[in-house]
């Protein structure tokens, strides 16, 4: 069973319906032992960063979600979900957020022939052995909607990257924490792909990148 965290930050009925579609049992709950004894979670999101970490604080979710982790049950984080997972946004300075992992949300720059928010399919650099791209090809496209990205301290858990107007880190993987700037459930059946990756992962599986 997968968990899909409900914490009044939209984007779950998509994920819901994905995940339907692959015939993956879920249930979209914000209660903390229902969250815990699932399989696998996963955290959705769009809105604001400091919104979402308030509603995450206020519900106690911010400790469950670190529970998860520390219990290694896969966790996937998608768009805002990948963006809280990290120290801090520009978006909404002085919040802090979940440092699960390391790095900063930053604005796209400004650049002529660019529009912000970024929305639209852009194809994948592939940098690593990542799980979550198990028979991905090179370059394929999937689907972002984000005014932020991520810069990683740490580029050894970069698993895919893509260029608008700027380097983004757009899917890292550090142990059974997997997070993705793209929408996988509405990147087509790259996306589905992606997403069944995911729920075959399993919480016994040995950490494989992202170490240092």
């Amino acid at each position: 069973m997968t968990a899909i965290i409900d914490y009044n930050a939209g984007n779950l009925k998509s994920v819901e319906k994905a995940l339907a579609l692959l015939g993956e049992p879920c249930t979209v709950t914000g209660d903390a032992g229902k969250i815990l004894a699932a399989d696998r979670v996963i955290l959705p999101g769009v809105g604001a960063f400091g919104d979402a970490m308030q509603q995450l604080k206020q519900t106690g979710l911010d400790a469950v979600i670190r529970e998860v982790v520390e219990r290694n049950t896969p966790f996937l984080g998608i768009c805002l979900g990948l963006q809280l997972l990290f120290e801090g946004s520009e978006e909404s300075g002085g919040v802090e957020g979940l440092g699960i992992l390391d790095g900063k949300i930053l604005r796209i720059p400004e650049a002529e022939g660019l529009k912000i928010p970024h929305i639209g399919w852009n194809s994948l650099e592939l940098t690593g052995r990542g799980r979550l791209f198990e028979g991905i090809g090179a370059q394929s496209y999937v689907y972002f909607v984000h005014s932020y990205y991520l810069k990683a301290a740490d580029v050894s858990i970069v698993t895919a990257q893509t260029e608008y107007g700027v380097t983004i880190h757009a899917s890292v993987e550090k142990n059974n924490v997997f997070a993705c700037q793209f929408h996988p459930e509405k990147s087509s059946a790259v996306g589905l792909r992606i997403l069944k990756n995911f729920t075959q992962i399993k919480a016994a599986a040995q950490p494989e990148r992202g170490n240092g």
